[in-house]
Protein backbone atom coordinates (compact mmCIF):
# COMPACT_ATOMS: atom_id res chain seq x y z
CA UNK A 1 0.00 0.00 0.00
CA UNK A 2 1.13 3.32 -1.14
CA UNK A 3 1.64 6.35 1.58
CA UNK A 4 -1.29 8.02 -0.75
CA UNK A 5 -3.60 5.41 -0.25
CA UNK A 6 -2.90 4.90 3.33
CA UNK A 7 -3.48 8.46 4.14
CA UNK A 8 -7.50 7.83 2.27
CA UNK A 9 -7.56 5.63 5.30
CA UNK A 10 -9.61 6.63 7.88
CA UNK A 11 -8.58 6.43 11.52
CA UNK A 12 -10.56 2.87 12.45
CA UNK A 13 -8.80 1.36 8.93
CA UNK A 14 -5.68 2.43 9.85
CA UNK A 15 -5.72 0.80 13.66
CA UNK A 16 -6.91 -2.55 11.05
CA UNK A 17 -4.08 -2.09 8.97
CA UNK A 18 -1.29 -1.75 11.51
CA UNK A 19 -2.50 -5.13 13.02
CA UNK A 20 -2.59 -6.24 10.13
CA UNK A 21 0.99 -5.74 9.01
CA UNK A 22 2.31 -6.38 12.10
CA UNK A 23 0.42 -9.90 12.20
CA UNK A 24 1.55 -10.74 8.35
CA UNK A 25 5.59 -9.36 9.01
CA UNK A 26 6.68 -8.79 12.40
CA UNK A 27 8.19 -11.78 14.38
CA UNK A 28 8.22 -10.25 18.03
CA UNK A 29 9.74 -10.70 20.84
CA UNK A 30 9.24 -13.76 23.60
CA UNK A 31 6.15 -14.71 22.29
CA UNK A 32 4.78 -17.37 20.44
CA UNK A 33 3.46 -15.85 17.00
CA UNK A 34 0.10 -17.19 16.49
CA UNK A 35 -1.77 -15.74 19.30
CA UNK A 36 -0.55 -11.86 18.99
CA UNK A 37 -3.03 -9.26 18.98
CA UNK A 38 -1.19 -6.49 19.14
CA UNK A 39 -1.78 -3.02 21.29
CA UNK A 40 -1.42 -0.15 18.49
CA UNK A 41 0.40 2.79 19.49
CA UNK A 42 0.13 5.68 17.20
CA UNK A 43 1.34 8.72 19.36
CA UNK A 44 1.58 9.74 22.33
CA UNK A 45 2.46 12.95 24.69
CA UNK A 46 3.86 13.11 28.27
CA UNK A 47 2.65 10.20 30.14
CA UNK A 48 -0.26 9.29 27.36
CA UNK A 49 -0.44 7.45 24.26
CA UNK A 50 -3.32 6.72 22.04
CA UNK A 51 -3.91 4.95 18.62
CA UNK A 52 -4.99 6.51 15.57
CA UNK A 53 -8.99 6.22 15.85
CA UNK A 54 -8.16 8.70 19.06
CA UNK A 55 -8.54 6.54 22.23
CA UNK A 56 -6.20 7.71 24.57
CA UNK A 57 -4.38 5.26 27.24
CA UNK A 58 -2.35 6.22 30.57
CA UNK A 59 0.54 4.56 30.12
CA UNK A 60 1.88 3.40 33.26
CA UNK A 61 4.21 1.26 31.90
CA UNK A 62 6.53 3.70 30.51
CA UNK A 63 6.60 1.25 27.34
CA UNK A 64 9.23 -0.86 28.70
CA UNK A 65 9.91 0.83 32.03
CA UNK A 66 12.14 3.21 29.42
CA UNK A 67 10.33 6.66 28.49
CA UNK A 68 11.60 8.68 31.88
CA UNK A 69 10.83 11.19 30.37
CA UNK A 70 7.92 10.99 29.00
CA UNK A 71 6.49 10.36 25.37
CA UNK A 72 7.55 13.45 22.78
CA UNK A 73 9.46 15.51 25.17
CA UNK A 74 9.98 18.66 22.37
CA UNK A 75 13.65 19.57 23.90
CA UNK A 76 14.55 15.83 23.06
CA UNK A 77 12.91 15.50 19.41
CA UNK A 78 14.65 19.05 18.66
CA UNK A 79 17.91 17.85 19.50
CA UNK A 80 17.30 14.36 17.29
CA UNK A 81 16.25 17.18 14.16
CA UNK A 82 19.17 19.29 14.71
CA UNK A 83 21.65 16.64 14.92
CA UNK A 84 19.90 15.08 11.80
CA UNK A 85 20.18 18.07 9.77
CA UNK A 86 23.94 18.59 10.52
CA UNK A 87 25.10 14.85 10.99
CA UNK A 88 23.22 11.26 10.78
CA UNK A 89 26.21 9.16 11.44
CA UNK A 90 29.53 8.81 11.91
CA UNK A 91 32.22 6.07 12.42
CA UNK A 92 33.03 5.25 16.50
CA UNK A 93 36.49 5.62 15.81
CA UNK A 94 36.31 9.46 15.35
CA UNK A 95 36.00 12.56 17.43
CA UNK A 96 32.78 13.98 17.70
CA UNK A 97 31.64 16.83 19.75
CA UNK A 98 28.08 15.49 20.21
CA UNK A 99 29.25 12.38 21.32
CA UNK A 100 32.04 14.02 23.77
CA UNK A 101 29.24 16.44 25.48
CA UNK A 102 27.08 12.85 26.02
CA UNK A 103 29.98 11.53 27.71
CA UNK A 104 30.54 14.87 29.56
CA UNK A 105 27.06 14.89 31.15
CA UNK A 106 27.08 11.09 32.38
CA UNK A 107 30.33 11.13 33.76
CA UNK A 108 29.31 14.61 35.63
CA UNK A 109 26.50 12.39 37.41
CA UNK A 110 28.60 9.36 38.45
CA UNK A 111 30.83 9.40 41.54
CA UNK A 112 34.48 10.71 41.39
CA UNK A 113 36.34 8.46 40.47
CA UNK A 114 34.57 7.61 36.59
CA UNK A 115 35.56 9.81 34.08
CA UNK A 116 35.13 7.32 30.67
CA UNK A 117 32.09 6.10 28.83
CA UNK A 118 32.03 3.34 26.21
CA UNK A 119 28.98 3.63 23.98
CA UNK A 120 26.79 0.57 22.92
CA UNK A 121 23.48 0.01 21.27
CA UNK A 122 21.48 -0.66 24.30
CA UNK A 123 21.63 -2.75 27.87
CA UNK A 124 22.58 -6.02 26.98
CA UNK A 125 25.66 -5.39 25.02
CA UNK A 126 26.22 -2.75 27.85
CA UNK A 127 26.43 -5.45 29.88
CA UNK A 128 28.16 -7.58 27.38
CA UNK A 129 31.36 -4.90 27.63
CA UNK A 130 31.35 -4.71 31.45
CA UNK A 131 31.61 -8.74 31.93
CA UNK A 132 34.20 -8.34 29.16
CA UNK A 133 36.01 -6.01 31.12
CA UNK A 134 35.83 -7.04 34.45
CA UNK A 135 37.45 -10.20 33.16
CA UNK A 136 39.93 -8.69 31.05
CA UNK A 137 41.01 -6.47 34.46
CA UNK A 138 41.13 -9.31 36.90
CA UNK A 139 42.46 -12.04 34.81
CA UNK A 140 39.71 -14.47 35.93
CA UNK A 141 36.55 -15.71 34.14
CA UNK A 142 33.42 -16.39 36.67
CA UNK A 143 30.20 -13.73 36.84
CA UNK A 144 28.09 -14.20 39.84
CA UNK A 145 24.78 -12.95 39.06
CA UNK A 146 21.35 -13.62 41.23
CA UNK A 147 18.51 -15.61 39.95
CA UNK A 148 15.72 -13.09 39.77
CA UNK A 149 17.60 -11.14 37.41
CA UNK A 150 17.26 -9.87 33.91
CA UNK A 151 20.15 -8.43 32.14
CA UNK A 152 19.80 -8.34 28.33
CA UNK A 153 19.46 -11.09 25.00
CA UNK A 154 22.99 -11.76 24.07
CA UNK A 155 25.16 -13.85 24.66
CA UNK A 156 26.66 -13.59 27.76
CA UNK A 157 24.19 -11.02 29.33
CA UNK A 158 20.80 -13.37 28.41
CA UNK A 159 23.50 -16.40 30.37
CA UNK A 160 23.93 -13.77 33.41
CA UNK A 161 19.93 -13.40 33.51
CA UNK A 162 18.57 -15.81 36.05
CA UNK A 163 14.90 -16.34 34.63
CA UNK A 164 13.91 -18.59 32.96
CA UNK A 165 15.01 -16.70 29.30
CA UNK A 166 18.06 -17.89 30.12
CA UNK A 167 17.51 -21.83 29.72
CA UNK A 168 16.76 -22.06 26.01
CA UNK A 169 20.09 -19.50 25.31
CA UNK A 170 23.10 -21.02 27.73
CA UNK A 171 25.84 -20.93 25.15
CA UNK A 172 28.29 -18.44 27.03
CA UNK A 173 30.77 -19.76 29.63
CA UNK A 174 31.30 -18.73 32.84
CA UNK A 175 28.25 -17.90 34.66
CA UNK A 176 26.67 -19.30 38.64
CA UNK A 177 24.06 -17.98 40.34
CA UNK A 178 23.00 -17.43 43.41
CA UNK A 179 19.78 -15.86 45.31
CA UNK A 180 19.98 -12.36 46.05
CA UNK A 181 17.51 -11.12 48.95
CA UNK A 182 13.71 -10.79 48.98
CA UNK A 183 12.05 -10.91 52.36
CA UNK A 184 8.44 -11.61 50.87
CA UNK A 185 9.59 -14.65 49.49
CA UNK A 186 12.12 -15.62 51.64
CA UNK A 187 14.76 -18.27 50.19
CA UNK A 188 16.45 -17.83 53.99
CA UNK A 189 13.44 -18.69 56.53
CA UNK A 190 13.73 -14.51 57.67
CA UNK A 191 11.82 -12.87 59.42
CA UNK A 192 13.36 -8.97 58.74
CA UNK A 193 14.91 -6.87 56.56
CA UNK A 194 17.88 -7.18 58.38
CA UNK A 195 17.87 -10.78 58.95
CA UNK A 196 17.27 -11.73 55.27
CA UNK A 197 20.41 -8.92 54.73
CA UNK A 198 22.66 -11.04 56.87
CA UNK A 199 21.50 -14.50 55.35
CA UNK A 200 21.80 -13.14 51.84
CA UNK A 201 25.18 -11.89 52.47
CA UNK A 202 26.28 -15.48 54.03
CA UNK A 203 24.91 -17.42 50.84
CA UNK A 204 26.42 -15.21 48.75
CA UNK A 205 29.72 -15.72 50.36
CA UNK A 206 29.55 -19.55 50.32
CA UNK A 207 28.79 -19.52 46.83
CA UNK A 208 32.10 -17.00 46.53
CA UNK A 209 34.13 -20.16 48.46
CA UNK A 210 32.50 -23.03 47.10
CA UNK A 211 33.17 -21.30 43.10
CA UNK A 212 36.64 -20.49 43.84
CA UNK A 213 37.40 -16.58 44.81
CA UNK A 214 40.51 -16.63 42.52
CA UNK A 215 38.43 -17.55 39.85
CA UNK A 216 35.42 -15.01 40.04
CA UNK A 217 36.07 -11.65 37.78
CA UNK A 218 32.16 -9.48 38.94
CA UNK A 219 29.31 -9.60 40.67
CA UNK A 220 26.46 -8.24 38.42
CA UNK A 221 23.22 -6.70 39.79
CA UNK A 222 20.80 -4.89 39.23
CA UNK A 223 21.01 -1.97 41.62
CA UNK A 224 16.66 -2.47 42.00
CA UNK A 225 16.06 -5.52 40.54
CA UNK A 226 13.22 -4.49 38.23
CA UNK A 227 11.38 -6.80 36.07
CA UNK A 228 12.06 -9.85 38.84
CA UNK A 229 9.76 -7.77 40.88
CA UNK A 230 11.38 -4.31 41.82
CA UNK A 231 13.19 -6.01 44.70
CA UNK A 232 14.14 -3.57 47.34
CA UNK A 233 17.69 -4.12 48.83
CA UNK A 234 17.48 -4.63 52.46
CA UNK A 235 19.66 -2.49 54.60
CA UNK A 236 22.97 -2.88 54.43
CA UNK A 237 22.86 -6.11 51.61
CA UNK A 238 24.54 -3.67 48.89
CA UNK A 239 26.97 -2.52 51.17
CA UNK A 240 27.90 -6.15 52.44
CA UNK A 241 28.37 -6.93 48.36
CA UNK A 242 30.68 -4.11 48.17
CA UNK A 243 32.08 -5.33 51.15
CA UNK A 244 32.74 -8.88 49.80
CA UNK A 245 33.84 -7.81 46.52
CA UNK A 246 36.67 -6.09 48.30
CA UNK A 247 37.56 -8.70 50.34
CA UNK A 248 38.04 -11.36 47.18
CA UNK A 249 39.49 -8.83 44.97
CA UNK A 250 36.07 -8.85 42.59
CA UNK A 251 34.77 -6.42 40.61
CA UNK A 252 31.42 -5.10 41.26
CA UNK A 253 28.72 -3.95 38.35
CA UNK A 254 25.61 -2.16 39.16
CA UNK A 255 22.96 -2.75 36.19
CA UNK A 256 21.41 0.38 36.40
CA UNK A 257 19.78 -0.20 32.83
CA UNK A 258 16.17 0.16 34.06
CA UNK A 259 16.37 1.72 38.12
CA UNK A 260 18.59 4.54 36.17
CA UNK A 261 18.87 8.16 35.32
CA UNK A 262 15.30 9.16 37.78
CA UNK A 263 13.35 5.89 37.98
CA UNK A 264 13.94 5.93 41.53
CA UNK A 265 14.28 9.47 42.49
CA UNK A 266 18.10 9.72 41.88
CA UNK A 267 19.91 9.92 38.81
CA UNK A 268 21.43 6.35 39.66
CA UNK A 269 19.71 4.14 42.04
CA UNK A 270 22.64 2.72 43.87
CA UNK A 271 23.09 6.65 45.11
CA UNK A 272 20.22 5.79 47.80
CA UNK A 273 23.08 3.34 49.68
CA UNK A 274 26.25 3.77 50.90
CA UNK A 275 28.01 2.08 48.05
CA UNK A 276 29.85 3.01 44.66
CA UNK A 277 30.27 -0.44 42.08
CA UNK A 278 33.40 -0.88 39.72
CA UNK A 279 31.17 -0.77 36.47
CA UNK A 280 27.61 1.25 35.78
CA UNK A 281 26.16 -0.33 32.86
CA UNK A 282 23.05 2.12 31.52
CA UNK A 283 20.25 2.53 29.00
CA UNK A 284 17.03 3.32 28.92
CA UNK A 285 16.14 6.12 31.07
CA UNK A 286 19.50 8.09 29.63
CA UNK A 287 17.45 9.14 27.00
CA UNK A 288 14.01 7.64 27.47
CA UNK A 289 14.88 5.29 24.45
CA UNK A 290 14.15 7.77 21.72
CA UNK A 291 17.15 6.78 19.83
CA UNK A 292 19.12 3.54 20.63
CA UNK A 293 21.05 3.44 22.91
CA UNK A 294 23.30 2.33 25.90
CA UNK A 295 26.72 2.39 27.71
CA UNK A 296 29.59 1.72 30.24
CA UNK A 297 30.59 4.14 32.86
CA UNK A 298 34.09 3.17 33.72
CA UNK A 299 36.20 3.73 36.92
CA UNK A 300 39.80 5.01 36.36
CA UNK A 301 41.32 1.91 37.64
CA UNK A 302 39.95 -0.35 34.70
CA UNK A 303 39.98 2.03 31.92
CA UNK A 304 43.44 2.69 32.60
CA UNK A 305 44.29 -1.15 31.75
CA UNK A 306 43.66 0.04 28.31
CA UNK A 307 45.51 3.40 28.08
CA UNK A 308 48.29 0.92 26.14
CA UNK A 309 46.46 -2.09 25.52
CA UNK A 310 43.90 -2.47 23.12
CA UNK A 311 40.29 -3.04 24.02
CA UNK A 312 38.73 -5.91 22.10
CA UNK A 313 35.42 -4.86 21.90
CA UNK A 314 33.98 -2.47 19.36
CA UNK A 315 29.61 -1.60 17.95
CA UNK A 316 29.34 -0.05 14.71
CA UNK A 317 27.17 2.11 16.23
CA UNK A 318 28.90 3.32 19.59
CA UNK A 319 28.13 7.24 20.10
CA UNK A 320 26.06 7.47 17.31
CA UNK A 321 25.05 11.31 16.78
CA UNK A 322 21.72 11.20 16.93
CA UNK A 323 21.44 9.10 20.16
CA UNK A 324 24.17 11.24 21.17
CA UNK A 325 21.99 14.36 20.76
CA UNK A 326 18.72 12.86 22.43
CA UNK A 327 20.69 12.25 25.60
CA UNK A 328 22.39 15.64 25.88
CA UNK A 329 18.68 17.14 25.32
CA UNK A 330 17.29 14.69 27.88
CA UNK A 331 19.66 14.95 30.51
CA UNK A 332 19.49 18.47 30.00
CA UNK A 333 15.77 18.34 30.39
CA UNK A 334 15.50 15.99 33.17
CA UNK A 335 17.75 18.44 35.22
CA UNK A 336 16.47 21.92 33.91
CA UNK A 337 13.02 20.91 35.06
CA UNK A 338 13.21 19.08 37.97
CA UNK A 339 12.08 15.44 36.38
CA UNK A 340 13.80 13.79 38.87
CA UNK A 341 12.82 15.83 41.86
CA UNK A 342 9.42 14.93 40.40
CA UNK A 343 9.96 11.43 40.80
CA UNK A 344 11.05 11.19 43.81
CA UNK A 345 7.99 13.68 45.32
CA UNK A 346 5.47 11.54 43.30
CA UNK A 347 7.05 7.98 45.33
CA UNK A 348 7.03 9.55 48.54
CA UNK A 349 4.15 11.48 48.64
CA UNK A 350 1.74 9.97 46.27
CA UNK A 351 1.96 6.62 44.88
CA UNK A 352 3.66 5.00 48.27
CA UNK A 353 0.78 6.48 50.48
CA UNK A 354 -1.73 5.87 47.54
CA UNK A 355 -0.54 2.02 46.63
CA UNK A 356 -0.72 1.17 50.30
CA UNK A 357 -4.03 2.35 51.03
CA UNK A 358 -4.97 -0.50 47.48
CA UNK A 359 -3.22 -3.39 49.08
CA UNK A 360 -5.08 -2.43 52.66
CA UNK A 361 -8.39 -2.50 50.36
CA UNK A 362 -7.39 -5.33 48.37
CA UNK A 363 -6.71 -8.43 50.27
CA UNK A 364 -5.30 -9.78 46.20
CA UNK A 365 -2.24 -7.35 46.59
CA UNK A 366 0.28 -9.56 49.09
CA UNK A 367 2.87 -6.59 49.05
CA UNK A 368 3.85 -2.88 47.59
CA UNK A 369 7.24 -3.02 46.98
CA UNK A 370 9.10 0.50 45.37
CA UNK A 371 10.47 4.15 45.00
CA UNK A 372 10.18 6.94 42.90
CA UNK A 373 8.24 5.99 40.09
CA UNK A 374 9.01 2.16 40.13
CA UNK A 375 6.95 0.14 42.30
CA UNK A 376 5.11 -3.62 41.63
CA UNK A 377 2.20 -5.13 43.43
CA UNK A 378 3.08 -8.79 44.43
CA UNK A 379 -0.46 -10.58 43.40
CA UNK A 380 -1.44 -13.58 45.45
CA UNK A 381 -4.37 -16.16 45.57
CA UNK A 382 -4.34 -16.60 49.43
CA UNK A 383 -2.53 -13.63 52.00
CA UNK A 384 -1.52 -16.14 54.13
CA UNK A 385 0.51 -18.87 51.97
CA UNK A 386 1.38 -15.66 49.56
CA UNK A 387 0.50 -18.16 46.87
CA UNK A 388 0.86 -16.55 44.06
CA UNK A 389 -1.91 -15.52 41.31
CA UNK A 390 -1.87 -17.44 38.33
CA UNK A 391 -1.43 -16.19 34.37
CA UNK A 392 -5.65 -16.47 34.02
CA UNK A 393 -5.99 -13.98 36.50
CA UNK A 394 -3.15 -11.90 35.64
CA UNK A 395 -4.71 -11.80 31.91
CA UNK A 396 -7.72 -10.68 32.78
CA UNK A 397 -6.63 -7.71 35.42
CA UNK A 398 -4.64 -7.30 31.78
CA UNK A 399 -7.63 -6.40 29.96
CA UNK A 400 -9.52 -5.03 32.75
CA UNK A 401 -6.98 -2.24 32.84
CA UNK A 402 -7.03 -1.89 29.03
CA UNK A 403 -10.48 -1.85 28.93
CA UNK A 404 -10.32 1.49 31.74
CA UNK A 405 -7.66 3.43 29.13
CA UNK A 406 -4.97 2.09 31.61
CA UNK A 407 -1.27 0.81 29.79
CA UNK A 408 -0.16 -1.73 32.72
CA UNK A 409 3.31 -3.62 32.73
CA UNK A 410 2.95 -6.97 34.20
CA UNK A 411 5.36 -9.85 34.74
CA UNK A 412 4.15 -12.84 36.00
CA UNK A 413 2.25 -12.33 38.97
CA UNK A 414 3.23 -8.64 39.27
CA UNK A 415 1.63 -5.26 38.11
CA UNK A 416 4.41 -3.09 37.77
CA UNK A 417 3.27 0.65 38.73
CA UNK A 418 5.90 2.47 36.69
CA UNK A 419 4.55 5.26 35.11
CA UNK A 420 7.18 8.24 33.08
CA UNK A 421 9.14 10.66 35.79
CA UNK A 422 7.35 13.35 34.31
CA UNK A 423 3.66 12.31 36.06
CA UNK A 424 1.19 14.39 37.61
CA UNK A 425 -0.37 14.16 40.64
CA UNK A 426 -3.94 13.93 38.88
CA UNK A 427 -2.09 11.22 36.62
CA UNK A 428 -1.40 9.02 39.36
CA UNK A 429 -4.50 9.65 41.30
CA UNK A 430 -6.16 8.50 37.96
CA UNK A 431 -4.24 5.45 37.67
CA UNK A 432 -4.66 4.78 41.15
CA UNK A 433 -9.04 4.59 40.47
CA UNK A 434 -8.27 2.50 37.99
CA UNK A 435 -6.30 0.15 39.75
CA UNK A 436 -8.76 0.42 42.79
CA UNK A 437 -11.79 -0.77 40.52
CA UNK A 438 -10.03 -3.48 38.79
CA UNK A 439 -8.65 -4.89 42.54
CA UNK A 440 -11.89 -4.78 43.64
CA UNK A 441 -13.47 -7.03 40.95
CA UNK A 442 -14.11 -10.92 41.47
CA UNK A 443 -10.85 -11.44 40.06
CA UNK A 444 -10.43 -14.86 41.76
CA UNK A 445 -13.80 -16.58 41.20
Amino acid sequence: MTDTETSELDASELDALTRQLDRDHVFHSWSAQAGLNPFVVAGGLGARVWDYDGRSYLDFSSQLVNVNIGHQHPAVVDAITAQAQTLTTVAPATANLTRGQAAKRIVDLAPAGFNKVFFTNGGADANENAIRMARLHTGRDTILSTYRSYHGNTGAAIVATGDWRRIPNEFARGHVHFFGPFAYRSEFWSTTPEQESERALHHLERVIQSEGAGSIAAILLETIPGTAGVLMPPPGYLEGVRALCDRYGIMLIFDEVMCGFGRTGQWFAFQGYDVVPDLITFAKGVNSGYIPTGGVIISDAIASDFDTTVFPGGLTYSGHPLAMASIIAALDAMESEGIVTNAERIGTDVLAPGLAALAAKHPIIGEVRGVGVFWALDLVADPETRAPVGATVMGRIKAELLARNLLPFLADNRVHVVPPCVVTDAEVAEALAIYDEVFGLDLLG
